[in-house]
């Protein structure tokens, strides 16, 4: 119960434990979001890791210059690391093969998430690659679904580059623009909770439906 406390006070103030990062670790805090994005996309037991928050916070930090951070170099870090993290998380797929739809849930699998995804790629095809970017869990299991059903590399791959682009670039450049913003350096915190509820809303919208219909 107190990790889970304490992993809910990070995603929550995002933005005062990152500048901690920044402050202690200097221009290595690249490798560190190069390291959180990329596992957050690459394994398949990771999706709670933060990522559309991460990526506003960074950017607004970057706008205010924190540990020397530069925009351009954070957007090519972040980029790297989601078109890595996501070709890890198709070989894993397509090692795996369908059987992982016989696993059961547990602490770090969420097989239910895991079937939406796969009905949701069946449904939209490869733009899923890319709706998928901007979707908590959604992003994570994309990558793995695609592998799983055997979508073509050269496909997979130009999604993935597209998709990766829209979710950083969007997302950073937001953090940057408005970093500087007196309102957003006073609640960023509060920023980061919208951010979150906005991420979550499609899953909870399509939850009540599907509890409707």
């Amino acid at each position: 119960m107190e990790l889970l406390t304490q992993f809910i006070d990070i995603v929550l103030h995002l933005d005062k434990h990152l500048v901690m990062l920044v402050q202690q670790y200097g221009l290595w805090i690249y490798g560190i979001l190069f390291f959180i994005v990329f596992a957050e996309t690459g394994f398949v037991v990771t999706p709670f890791l933060p990522g559309d928050s991460l990526l506003f916070v960074a950017g607004a930090l970057a706008a205010l210059g924190e540990g020397g951070m530069d925009i351009f170099i954070l957007i090519g870090v972040l980029l790297a690391a989601a078109v890595l993290g996501n070709m890890l998380n198709y070989q894993i797929g397509r090692f795996l093969g369908p059987k992982v739809f016989h696993w059961e849930n547990s602490r770090f699998f969420n097989k239910d998430a895991l079937v939406k995804t796969h009905l949701f790629y069946e449904k939209h095809g490869g733009k899923t690659l890319v709706i998928s970017r901007f979707l908590p869990l959604f992003r994570t299991f994309a990558p793995f679904v695609a592998g799983i059903g055997s979508m073509s590399y050269a496909k997979f791959a130009f999604f993935n580059v597209i998709g990766a682009l829209a979710w950083v670039v969007s997302l950073c450049l937001a953090g940057y623009w408005l970093g500087n913003l007196p309102w957003v350096k006073q609640n960023l915190s509060l920023m980061i909770v919208g951010i979150i509820v906005l991420s979550l809303l499609p899953l909870a919208i399509g939850y009540f439906k599907s509890r409707v219909a």
